[in-house]
């Protein structure tokens, strides 16, 4: 018996009529997100609307709650809360986010028998639960036909918007043509970037409002979906993410990402001009990042669609589309692969751009081993061990590499100083990477004339590599193999 175990209670019943006060309390958060959010910088403003969030759904699902557990959520929700006090970045949001899940999850969902059971529910909150405001609220007038036909094209709607925003975010060529194509500027009337943002926060808060959980939530972290399951879920659920709705997504993912798919074949890979107003520096760098958010994005929908046992693993005519749009996400991958080469080309390597290049890896090894799981029939346990794997093993080869010394390396080289074109080499950032840039220090301080300040800094680093080998228990190999360059660099200057 786990923490997470709770007595078997009977499934509640499903009740279509959705309060007027929990849609007020949704629309509340929505106006307090827009205050605290749009058009503004990230910081004091993301705890307190993660509070707010805390107790609008303690109060709209105060009949559902478990008061048992209500000391271990509110502690779990506090420990999210101090990282996003302290400061605001990835790590921080992404615990907050958890925390309120995780507190949600043990005070209202009845089903949770152990951590695989809770991580599947979570999984199900965040990649389905906001999905489900437009079939409640349609659901709400008691039209079941309109309801079907509003789940059939609300996925397909939704995603679809989400992905030609990533792309126009990725592609300026994309921007431009679009700007063309308002000439009355129609955003002076309407916002549309804000009224994505009322929908989105809508979306996003309902399931904390509206908290409802199947007895078998899809289960990524593994578990399968048994027929007893399939027959547990309200068919409302099943439509949601049905044959149809699958189906209605697949056919205009694939026509969106042909878009940009052409536009890389074009400019990128067949390296036809820009317009005078693009270069191909911002070409690459808008395209990086947003391309691997979209893989993602499309990638958590496959696992969605396809998870095993579900309608759409069985059709003919689902499985080709897949194989297709996964196609196209690889080639997205490897399209942000070469805009990231482009973009180092122009600005020189970091330590983020090599995490980046290794993170697009993973991503498109990720891709591949989701057609694997599709095309041989394995369960989501199998992809998540494959990962698991993979990853190992990208970090094993990372750990052997000395990345110091190929940054520094490659950005002499590649300099303006060396190459004669390029960007002017920042030293600043070479002698932040440590000892293991010595080597290239060296070489970047005869390009640019001895300076008695860089010689300085030049010593000190040689100093601290000394101070490092002086001690047995400081000893590496790869500082070894730096201490014999050093020596050997010596004895051959004073032997001239």
């Amino acid at each position: 018996m786990t923490i997470l175990a709770r007595p078997e209670t009977p499934a509640p019943s499903i009740d279509s009529s959705l309060p007027p006060a929990k849609g007020a309390a949704a629309l509340a958060l929505a106006v307090l997100a827009d205050w605290l959010f749009y058009d503004q910088r990230l910081g004091i403003s993301v705890t307190i609307f993660a509070a707010t969030l805390a107790c609008a759904s303690l109060a709209a699902n105060l009949q559902s709650l478990d008061r048992r557990r209500l000391l271990l959520a509110g502690s779990i929700l506090l420990a999210g809360l101090l990282p996003a006090m302290e400061d605001v970045n990835a790590i921080s949001l992404t615990l907050l986010v958890l925390a309120l899940g995780v507190a949600l999850t043990l005070t209202t969902n009845p089903y949770i028998t152990g951590l695989a059971r809770g991580a599947a529910s979570l999984l199900d909150l965040f990649l389905v639960g906001p999905f489900r405001l437009g079939r409640d609220f349609v659901s709400a007038f008691n039209l079941p036909a309109v309801t079907r036909g509003f789940a059939l094209w609300l996925v397909p709607l939704v995603l679809g918007s989400l992905f030609v925003v990533l792309f126009v975010a990725a592609n300026p060529l994309l921007e431009k043509w679009i700007s063309q194509l308002n000439p009355g500027n129609p955003a002076s009337y309407l916002s549309i970037g804000r009224t994505l943002f009322w929908i989105v926060s809508l979306a996003l808060v309902w399931p904390f409002i509206h908290a409802r959980w199947r007895r078998s939530p899809i289960a990524m972290a593994g578990e399968s979906l048994s027929p007893a399951n399939h027959q547990a879920e309200p068919a409302s659920a099943m439509d949601f993410f049905g044959t149809g709705t699958i189906l209605r997504s697949l056919i205009l993912f694939n026509l969106l990402f042909a878009v940009q798919t052409i536009l890389d074949a074009v400019y990128l890979w067949g390296n036809v001009a820009l317009p005078a107003d693009i270069t191909y520096a911002a070409y690459a760098h808008r395209g990086a990042y947003p391309l691997i958010v979209t893989a993602l994005l499309a990638a958590g929908f496959v696992l969605v669609a396809m998870r095993p046992g579900g309608p759409a693993e069985q059709s003919r005519v689902i499985r080709p589309l897949v194989y297709v749009w996964v196609g196209q996400n690889l080639l997205l991958v490897i399209s942000s692969m070469l805009r990231l080469d482009l973009y180092v080309q122009f600005y020189l390597l970091t330590y983020w751009r090599i995490a980046a290049f290794v993170w697009m890896l993973l991503v498109a090894v990720g891709l591949v081993l989701i057609l694997a799981r599709i095309a041989l029939r394995r369960p989501n346990q199998w992809l998540i061990h494959a990962n698991l794997l993979a990853l190992t093993m990208v970090l094993y080869v990372c750990s052997l590499i000395n990345f110091a010394a190929i940054i520094a390396d490659y950005n002499v080289s590649h300099s303006r100083e060396a190459a004669g074109s390029g960007v002017n080499l920042d030293i600043n950032y070479l002698f932040r990477l440590g000892p293991q840039a010595l080597p290239a220090i060296d070489r970047a301080i005869r390009l640019r004339y001895v300076n008695p300040v860089l010689v300085s800094r030049r010593d000190c680093l040689v100093e601290q590599q000394r101070q490092q080998m002086a001690s047995w228990r400081g000893w590496g190999f790869r500082a070894w193999r730096l201490q014999r360059f050093l020596d050997g660099r010596e004895t051959r200057a004073a032997a001239s």
